[in-house]
């Protein structure tokens, strides 16, 4: 088991290695705005993402936000996940005990929390989302030892991306209310048998 980088919240992304899902091999590769902010924008120009993301309009629009993301300390990392090679998901991986989100809810030390979009619609809408969110936490609790749970907070309205947490074995906790959402809090507790394999 690894020691804690107090240093790094979230025990170097940038390292944890691929799973293997039904769907092919997955990594999460941290963002590189110079590499991804082109392909990241149009995603978020997709009505389909705008409507729950808020992030539609020029490049600069998607710049802003993958800056505030990474400045915050480590606690968020914004992270490219990339099927068999091909880049086809942006997510956020997040210290949810140390965001402002653990104002709305009972957090404990370690909480980790995620955000996700789909990218091309040919990849929605057909259970990708929940095999890749199957995988993202297995990753969290093999490579972050401390954590105890993976938490999530989709808007309310966005009912596929609630299926898909389900799909993916989270539970329901309870309705919140964020500054810009109501969200439904979304809780996968690490299985008392869990057998970490973090190094």
């Amino acid at each position: 088991m690894s020691r804690l980088d107090v240093s790094d919240p979230l025990d170097r992304i940038a390292d944890w290695g691929p799973a293997v899902t039904p769907a092919g091999d997955f990594r999460l590769v941290p963002v590189q705005p110079e590499r991804d902010l082109t392909l990241i924008s149009a995603w978020m120009n997709d009505p389909a993402v705008a409507a729950f993301w808020e992030l539609a309009g020029p490049e600069s629009v998607t710049a802003a936000h993958l800056r505030r993301q990474s400045a915050g300390h480590g606690h968020s990392v914004p992270c490219l996940g990339v099927l068999d090679g091909t880049p086809m998901s942006y997510w956020e991986i997040y210290r949810a005990d140390l965001d402002p989100l653990s104002r709305h809810y009972r957090a404990r030390p370690h909480d980790t929390g995620v955000h996700l979009l789909i990218g091309g619609a040919a990849d929605r809408g057909r259970g990708l989302g929940g095999r890749l969110l199957r995988a993202v936490v297995g990753l969290v609790l093999d490579r972050r030892p401390a954590c105890a749970r993976v938490i999530a907070e989709p808007d309310l309205r966005n009912t596929p991306s609630i299926a898909a947490f389900l799909d993916a074995g989270f539970r329901f906790s309870t309705e919140i209310d964020l500054p810009d959402k109501r969200a439904a809090l979304m809780i996968r507790d690490r299985p008392p048998s869990y057998i970490c394999d973090a190094e």
